[in-house]
């Protein structure tokens, strides 16, 4: 809706509501820059006729997706350091091959191909890195998300092995 009528009440589409909302809700707490009770989340729900069942059940998705949005962004960080850790073997052995071709032959001659074809590899592997889109990127969440929940089984189940031989 782009102009108000005098003449007649708006109308609003659920989506439109909830945008509206969401806008005045961040307007007030810049304002008075505030975090808001559960407490005030109910009387906020019941205001708008939200029954309580339907505001845990809203809750519960949101922590979900705010746990899922946590271990994606521990998993870009597991990346980036994997990335900085290869980019750095790539720039100290490149360095050292370019100094040792440099010193030993007066010029640089066969350490620039090592330099170029490794350094399309680096690229690639940037790229992949920090390409947090598509289905490459999903699937490679997917494998890291799992041998995540597998290694904290794997320590859950040791840790209380051990605590039960301790006793």
């Amino acid at each position: 809706m782009t102009a108000f009528d005098a003449k007649s009440t708006p109308s609003y589409s659920q989506e439109d509501v909830q945008q509206i909302l969401k806008l005045a809700i961040a307007h007030q707490s810049k304002d008075q820059e505030k975090e808001f009770s559960y407490e005030q989340l109910l009387e906020i729900a019941a205001e708008l006729e939200i029954s309580p069942e339907m505001l845990k059940l809203a809750e519960r998705d949101w922590q979900v997706a705010q746990g899922e949005i946590q271990q994606r962004q521990a998993f870009n960080a597991y990346r980036t350091e994997r990335f900085k850790k290869r980019f750095g073997k790539f720039s100290i052995v490149n360095g050292v091959l370019l100094l040792v071709d440099l010193v030993g032959g007066g010029g640089l001659s066969w350490s620039l191909y090592i330099l170029l074809f490794w350094g399309l590899g680096i690229g690639l592997d940037a790229w992949n890195t920090f390409q947090t889109k598509g289905e490459e990127y999903e699937i490679a969440f997917q494998n890291w998300y799992r041998k995540h929940q597998l290694k904290q089984t794997f320590n859950r189940v040791v840790n209380k092995f051990l605590n039960a031989w301790q006793s």
